[in-house]
């Protein structure tokens, strides 16, 4: 098993508010940045907009998860 970092699609999650001049952006009560102008953003660390979508860059368990299973086959159980 190893940590990988992955893009979460988050687009249909954010939302933009205007407040203080700007519009504001959000996913769920999170400020997540603001538009700096048409298709371009200030966001903060671990969100991107790429090709039109916002992403949240997220550490993810890759892999199997390899567990341990003590068997007593003698007793019928496993």
């Amino acid at each position: 098993m190893s940590i990988e970092k992955k893009h979460l699609d988050i687009t249909d999650r954010v939302v933009g508010k205007f407040g203080e001049g700007q519009l504001n952006l959000y996913l769920e009560k999170e400020k997540i940045g603001q538009m700096v102008a048409e298709n371009d953003y200030d966001l903060k660390q671990g969100y991107v907009f790429d090709n039109s979508r916002f992403y949240q860059i997220a550490d993810v368990l890759t892999g199997k998860d390899k567990k341990y299973v003590d068997c007593d086959y003698d007793n019928g159980w496993c």
